[in-house]
């Protein structure tokens, strides 16, 4: 099952500096119990502001990752990946493995290209090749428009609920369920907990993200549960 993090600083309580602290704080606890991809989306940051922050999140990642050598031991592909939402230049500036797309945002194949042919030394420099570059999706179509477009998996959302936007209505099982018949990985996001993530895996998910459910919780007991 595929784990996937979306960050969130302002869920959390205290000053600024506090909030980016505790944020740092869970991405280490993500790295340290395998989660595969941490999703960067602190939206209301200026591109200074993400880049630094972005730079922290990696460093942060990375030293955690060198650190759980009994993790790697056991499964050499349980490594945390970071994707900068949005922001192909600040995830190429920063080394990031890659990106997350908006609906409206640009094609994974532009991104693609971007990073191999524009963006100059950074990308010349960077540890991929390619960007994993995933894309937000809400409907079956879209999905198969991600494939399509050479996306490497779609975040199918939201499949039971979407607190930020309570007047969005859910898309539910069957829909995911016929989303994921596109030749391409499917993650459910929206209302994600560990009583229904069993639930979107058996609809043919590839698996879950969410902000609360990793944010909210002990990060090893709820990829304890899941991986179980």
């Amino acid at each position: 099952m595929l784990l996937y993090y979306i960050t969130d600083r302002t869920q959390f309580p205290g000053n600024e500096s506090q909030r980016r602290g505790r944020l740092l704080e869970k991405i280490a606890e993500a790295a340290r119990c395998g989660v595969n991809y941490i999703q960067l989306r602190e939206k209301d940051l200026s591109a200074r502001e993400l880049e630094a922050l972005a730079r922290q999140a990696l460093q942060t990642i990375r030293e955690n990752i060198a650190e759980n050598a009994s993790l790697r031991t056991e499964n050499r592909h349980l490594t945390t990946k970071l994707l900068i939402n949005s922001r192909t230049d600040i995830a190429l500036a920063v080394r990031a493995e890659g990106v997350h797309l908006r609906a409206d945002d640009l094609s994974p194949s532009e991104v693609k290209k971007i990073w191999k042919c524009g963006a100059g030394a950074p990308a010349r420099e960077s540890r991929r090749a390619t960007p994993i570059v995933s894309v937000s999706c809400h409907s079956s179509a879209k999905v198969a428009q991600a494939a399509q477009e050479n996306a490497d998996f779609a975040v199918f959302a939201p499949v039971f609920e979407k607190r930020a936007v309570p007047e969005m209505p859910p898309t539910g099982l069957d829909a995911l369920r016929q989303a994921c018949r596109h030749h391409i990985p499917v993650v459910a996001l929206g209302g994600i907990r560990l009583e229904n993530a069993s639930a979107c895996v058996d609809a043919g998910a590839a698996g879950i993200a969410a902000i609360r459910l990793f944010q909210e919780n002990e990060i090893a007991a709820v990829v304890r549960t899941l991986r179980r």
